[in-house]
């Protein structure tokens, strides 16, 4: 029996996705650029995926750009914005526990010469928008705050703070990470005055390898590929039909189902909440308003030397696959404890176990009962 979950780093593909995609590589296998019939049919399915996702976000169809990740829609937004209005400033407003395809990005823009203010969680481990706006100055290009922390689970106050700060600096850019809280937690751009919000596949269900970029109608981007004239130029290169296929299956669950998976996923959380703490040795660093899909906790054990990779390999050797923490950080000490000021036991200690829609409360009790028996177990060995 394998019990998954490590659903933040990401989740299995849906069958319905598996479906679409085969489907799409033996039937819709035309170049969406070409005029022929096989060509119309390819850009038919971008097309339904762009308003679906559309829908979801409550935005036009015609602000939807596909990229290949993430990653790259985190990078085509800060770059892309700053190398788009250079005039604007050199000044860019962050969190402080971003993501590394936002925290890297903003590191090469320092090596270019841009000053970046990272905002830090008050000591309540939340975030506030007046902590966000007192950084901002007429020189700020590019506001960049994501929706929910990857590895805590901590929603940032976006909605709140973009609009305030349009308000006071029209000009100013705001992109949104909005990958680990896309259909984990309310998000309207109808609301949200957001100029730039990413969206990845492989977090809903999707396969790997696909991404969505909202740029809002007026904005302009510094393209980072050229090429072709895909995707309006902003990214070009011939649309992945075959992974849209499966984005576009995946988003259909979600638009179906969206409010019964956010409800299994809190019940879930506060589940595991009240089983772990039955086990004294467990820390739970994700606040309670924190996204309903991940819970962080610490088993910090004191006398013995190592890392939360000691619960890793003997969970995995059970069939039970988590992570400690981010999955793009690979073993790092994590930035993102460190900014919430926990000790390095504690961050060195740290677990994330986040849910799927399949997640059953079975497998959290196995996890649960296992991971206490561990805790046991290395105990009695430092003894």
């Amino acid at each position: 029996m394998e019990i998954y979950l490590d659903n933040c780093a990401t989740t299995k593909v849906c069958d319905e996705g598996i479906a679409a995609a085969a489907a799409a590589m033996k039937t819709t296998y035309g170049n969406p650029s070409s005029l022929h019939p096989k060509g119309v049919e390819a850009e038919a399915l971008l097309t339904e995926t762009r308003k679906r996702l559309a829908r979801l976000l409550h935005c036009a169809p015609e602000e939807l750009y596909f990229t290949g990740s993430a990653t790259e829609s985190n990078n085509l937004s800060l770059f892309g914005a700053v190398g788009a209005y250079p005039r604007n400033g050199k000044t860019v407003v962050s969190s402080a526990v971003e993501h590394p395809s936002v925290e890297n990005a903003l590191k090469q823009l320092e090596k270019r010469g841009y000053r970046v203010k990272r905002v830090f969680p008050r000591k309540d481990g939340l975030f506030y928008p007046e902590d966000f706006l007192s950084q901002l100055t007429p020189d700020t290009v590019l506001l960049t705050i994501m929706l929910v922390n990857n590895e805590v689970g901590t929603v940032l106050p976006v909605a709140e703070t973009i609009t305030r700060a349009k308000k006071n600096f029209p000009k100013l850019l705001c992109h949104v990470d909005a990958v680990q809280g896309f259909s984990k937690i309310p998000f309207d751009l109808r609301k949200i005055p957001a100029d730039l919000v990413s969206i990845s596949g492989h977090k809903i269900y999707a396969p790997k390898g696909i991404g969505a970029l909202f740029i809002r109608k007026g904005v302009r981007l510094a393209p980072l590929l050229f090429g072709g004239g895909q995707e309006k130029g902003v990214r070009p290169g011939t649309e992945s039909v075959p992974l849209i296929a499966a984005f576009n299956e995946a988003l259909k669950l979600i638009e179906e189902n969206g409010n019964q998976y956010l409800e299994h996923y809190r019940a879930c959380n506060q589940y595991l909440r009240e089983r772990l703490q039955e086990v004294p040795e467990v820390i739970i660093n994700s606040p309670v308003q924190c996204a309903p899909h991940v819970l962080n906790i610490s088993v910090p054990l004191s006398g013995q030397k190592g890392t939360a990779q000691i619960f890793l390999e003997a969970l995995g050797k059970k069939g039970i696959y988590i992570s400690g923490g981010s999955a793009c950080s690979k073993g790092e000490l994590s930035h993102v404890l460190s900014a919430y000021g926990f000790s390095k036991e504690r961050i060195r200690y740290a677990l994330r176990i986040s849910f799927s829609k399949d997640t059953t409360f079975e497998e959290l009790d196995i996890f649960a009962e296992t991971l206490k028996e561990e805790i046991l177990r290395l105990k009695a060995v430092i003894k």
